[in-house]
């Protein structure tokens, strides 16, 4: 029995998908607990408006997770409230985003008052 011309194509296809290279996003997130140490070149941004509030947010749980010291899932919930802080930062409500940030330190244990 001669195997359909169907089965043969999409076994080929198949094949193929195997050797095809998966796409790489273009920037990874941390991988949790990679490091051991907050590298020597590590800097946060600097600057006093809702931007750079975010910017050394992100720096600070981008480096915690790297080296294990937020869970993935709460790295996640604290994504999703700088993207919210953003939006608004974006907006142009540099008071309310700064605000959301400082929640967000406050109820994940972040110190504030530096």
């Amino acid at each position: 029995m001669k195997p359909s011309p169907v089965f043969v194509a999409l076994a080929a296809l198949a094949v193929g998908a195997c050797n095809a290279p998966a796409p790489q996003p273009s920037a990874p997130p941390p991988t949790p607990g990679t490091v051991s140490y907050t590298p020597a070149n590590f800097q946060l941004p600097e600057g006093s408006d809702c931007k750079a509030s975010i910017a050394r947010y992100r720096a600070v749980q981008d480096n915690d997770l790297s080296m294990g010291h937020v869970a993935q899932s709460v790295y996640n919930q604290i994504k999703r409230e700088i993207g919210a802080a953003e939006s608004v930062c974006a907006a142009g409500d540099d008071a309310k985003a700064k605000a959301m940030i400082t929640a967000s330190e406050q109820r994940h244990g972040y110190p504030t008052a530096l």
